[in-house]
């Protein structure tokens, strides 16, 4: 049986999605998600939007301490790409701003650690031609941005093409497609519901375990031969966060209820049998700069 390749990626931003200013989840939950990891031996890559990291550097010096991939995450969780679905008041970047804008995290992130990053993913997975080109002039090596779940013809780790980044070309850079069940029917236009995120906390580990396990099998039918599964979490999933409206500045937010669903001791139970159960399965933990450079 082929190995089964496993990224654990963290956005590590503020909390409930970046709709609020909030580091409640970087501050409290990091130290639990890396016992978690210590535990079962694992190793991942967090990525930090530079804002949050600015806030909360000792966050991104425990991430590093502990032996962990260190990346970036956008400079204020804007959307950098190319939307994938409306989302209101949201607007990407032009192009033209990309680049300097992921200079400035990749800065900002260095004179924290004092290690440079060489891994990233986009805000909402809301990449773009346009991302990918810059990461490769900072000499990036991967890009956790691809949304299977979206696109769902790339199903390993490829050299995207400076034409357009969702099809294999000549970049150095490397893509990783983040997971989803393909093996399913989807009742959503975007085919969000096949997205393993976040099943293991709305639902359970074992309801995202069988998610993986019917991908497993679909990949298996067609042969694929390198098995990735790349997750993509966030540190306030793992702090209790509000239910109801939460106000700040001049205004107020209402989360959707599955935004907020279990966030806390349930998520870190959850993700705790998720990596045991990973591990039955062959799983081998790697960090996104390890896969991309065996790819």
């Amino acid at each position: 049986m082929a190995s089964l390749e496993v990224l654990l990626g963290f956005d590590m931003e503020t909390d409930v999605g970046s709709w609020t200013p909030f580091h409640e989840g970087l501050r409290h939950a990091t130290p639990g998600i890396l016992e978690v990891f210590a535990k079962h031996s694992a190793k991942g890559t967090f990525y930090f939007v530079g804002h949050s990291a600015r806030e909360v550097p000792e966050s991104v010096l425990s991430v590093r301490d502990a032996g962990h991939e260190v990346g970036t995450h956008s400079l204020y969780h804007e959307t950098i790409g190319d939307p994938l679905f409306p989302i209101p008041g949201i607007h990407p970047l032009l192009p033209s701003e990309v680049f300097p804008r992921l200079e400035q995290n990749t800065r900002w992130i260095e004179e924290i650690c004092g290690v440079r990053p060489v891994s990233f993913r986009s805000p909402r997975l809301f990449g773009s031609t346009a991302v990918c080109l810059a990461l490769e002039e900072l000499n990036y090596l991967s890009d956790a941005s691809y949304p299977m779940y979206y696109y769902r013809n790339r199903l390993e780790p490829y050299h995207p093409s400076p034409e357009d980044w969702t099809k294999p070309g000549t970049m150095r850079l490397v893509q990783i497609p983040n997971f989803a069940n393909l093996a399913m029917e989807s009742s959503d236009e975007f085919g969000r519901d096949r997205d393993q995120w976040p099943k293991f906390r709305t639902e359970s580990a074992v309801a995202l375990l069988r998610h993986i396990d019917e991908y497993l099998g679909f990949l298996k039918v067609r042969g694929v031969r390198r098995r990735v599964l790349s997750f993509y979490f966030h540190p306030w999933e793992f702090h209790p966060m509000p239910e109801g409206l939460i106000h700040f500045g001049e205004g107020s937010v209402l989360p959707n209820p599955f935004i907020v669903k279990n966030c806390g001791q349930y998520a870190l139970e959850q993700f705790d049998l998720l990596l045991a159960g990973l591990r039955e399965r062959g799983a081998t933990f790697c960090t996104a700069s390890e896969i991309a450079l065996a790819t």
